[in-house]
């Protein structure tokens, strides 16, 4: 059986944010935190499609990014 929401909205915009720091946290390099974010994004997405939502906006970059590390 499919979940749905009766008054799913139309659009959800997401900012990701705190994959580096979550990385840290557990004494991990900040690309598992980048890839646990994909990994829950991914997710994220499915579900959307399920629920019926019809526009996902994802905000995952900023230019002030391109001076942190890897």
């Amino acid at each position: 059986m499919t979940p749905t929401l009766v008054n799913a909205p139309a659009h959800v915009a997401i900012i990701m944010d705190g994959n580096g720091r979550w990385a840290k946290q557990r004494g991990l390099p900040r690309a598992a935190g980048h890839k646990a974010g994909t990994d829950n994004l991914r997710r994220v997405i499915e579900a959307a499609v399920e629920l019926g939502i019809r526009i996902l906006t994802i905000y995952a970059f900023s230019t002030e990014n391109w001076q942190r590390p890897a």
